[in-house]
């Protein structure tokens, strides 16, 4: 993992919560994935001491076709039954949404595929509410988009992980055995 400050920048973009003198978000962590390639992304040793916490990311995979859809699993917790899905997405014609409860997965973002144009990228911010909670389950909400070969998709996810546990890990993985591409990158913000 790579630390830098990021967020100095990046806030500008997101808005402005917090009216303290040193912003609304801490930089916690950024990784960029190297020449060939990464099977997954993971954040660890999360600290316990923010409200919420933020991803940023720029996403491409393997994945065959022009999107792929990383999923994110909470401190080691791959059981599909302990995450919900719901999601609205439009593509500038038509709009739809979908929905699965125990079991549904865990996509979170929407990243190009190995058929998008050379260089393109999808975008994500993804917010994990009350990440350190132990009395209640964990929200997560998105914003991610991605151009298609010129027709582009934005989506809004929401998912529900089952358990009570704070957050302690996060990891990203590409389906269809997919891999992030070299230059995707994930930076990890604590929000006040």
């Amino acid at each position: 993992m790579t630390q830098n400050n990021v967020g100095i920048y990046a806030s500008q973009i997101s808005g402005h919560l917090y009216g303290g003198p040193y912003g609304a978000y801490d930089s916690l962590a950024t990784v960029t994935v190297p020449s060939g390639g990464a099977a997954s992304v993971s954040f660890t040793g999360i600290p316990n001491t923010y409200k919420h916490l933020q991803i940023r990311a720029i996403g491409r995979t393997t994945n065959t076709g022009t999107s792929g859809n990383p999923e994110i699993k909470f401190n080691g917790d791959t059981s599909a039954s302990n995450y919900t899905l719901h999601i609205l997405y439009g593509d500038g014609s038509t709009a739809a949404s979908y929905g699965s409860g125990t079991g549904g997965g865990s996509d979170s973002q929407i990243t190009s595929g190995s058929s998008a144009g050379a260089n393109i990228f999808g975008a994500a911010i993804i917010d994990i509410l009350d990440y350190a909670s132990t009395n209640k389950y964990k929200t997560v909400r998105s914003l991610t988009g991605a151009d298609l070969n010129g027709s582009g998709t934005m989506r809004l996810y929401s998912n529900l992980w089952l358990n009570t546990s704070a957050i302690s890990s996060i990891t990203f993985t590409p389906t269809s055995s997919a891999i992030y591409s070299q230059y995707s990158q994930l930076a990890l913000y604590g929000v006040k």
